[in-house]
């Protein structure tokens, strides 16, 4: 488990790798952070896809504003202090666009089929808030690099925006799995419908859950909208997802 750096067009991302002790070559997962970003909670999701048998590449997204962490936070989020936290992140989260995401996206997966610690194959992507929407974006922008890709408390995945994640479904080959949050402003059930009509009508092989009564970032134990029963469907979901696609 060590951060490296990955050079892109646009500079150069800091990025956390977990790997299985054996140091042998092994299916590449692509996970994409959440708005709080690279941090310790993140490392420790990676770790536990590395101990399932992945190579599991964790990019610092928000690397034009600057390393990770881009901005100070406490070792745990509570409602009181979220809308500052959220205020700070604010310019970091303006440095990336969804042109300049995919971008980085090419560089993440050349990265991680030249590695000789990846088996070289199509990748796995999961992603987190509005790393889910980077999820997407990846699957739909690289059919031919991303064998499974999932969200989780995705944000803004189908909006009216001429760039939403949403439009790139007819692009999509990978098989898609989408744990949504019940109560969760950014995905609205109307959002949530729109996304699966849309899933649907181009015939991607998805399977999308509402988490009854979670919240947007109920996986994230560093925050108060953790659900420890949620987050557990999610890794089961997840894990079996990769199993069947990387592996199987």
């Amino acid at each position: 488990m060590t951060m490296i750096e990955i050079p892109t067009e646009d500079g150069t991302v800091d990025a956390y790798l977990a790997r299985p002790d054996d140091g042998g070559p092994h299916p590449a997962v692509l996970l994409y952070m959440d708005a709080f970003g690279l941090r310790p909670h993140l490392k420790s999701m990676a770790d536990r896809l590395a101990a399932a048998g992945h190579t599991v590449l964790v990019p610092n997204v928000f690397y034009r504003f600057g390393r990770a962490p881009v901005v100070e936070l406490p070792d745990f989020i509570d409602p009181a202090e979220r809308p500052e936290i959220i205020q700070a992140i604010g310019p970091a989260a303006r440095t990336l666009t969804p042109e300049g995401a995919m971008r980085d996206a090419a560089a993440y997966l050349t990265w991680l089929e030249h590695s000789s610690l990846t088996t070289g194959g199509p990748v796995g992507v999961t992603g987190y808030c509005m790393g889910a929407g980077l999820a997407l974006r990846t699957a739909g922008t690289y059919p031919e690099r991303v064998a499974a890709a999932a969200g989780f408390h995705g944000a803004h995945l189908a909006t009216d925006a001429p760039d939403s994640p949403h439009l790139l479904a007819g692009r999509i080959t990978a098989e898609l799995y989408l744990g949504h949050a019940d109560h969760d402003s950014t995905n609205p059930a109307d959002r949530i419908a729109r996304l699966e009509k849309a899933l649907t009508e181009a015939g991607v092989e998805h399977r999308s859950e509402v988490y009854e009564g979670a919240h947007h970032g109920f996986t994230q134990a560093d925050t108060a909208m953790y659900d420890a029963a949620a987050t557990e469907r999610h890794w089961a979901a997840l894990l079996d997802l990769f199993a069947r696609r990387l592996t199987g």
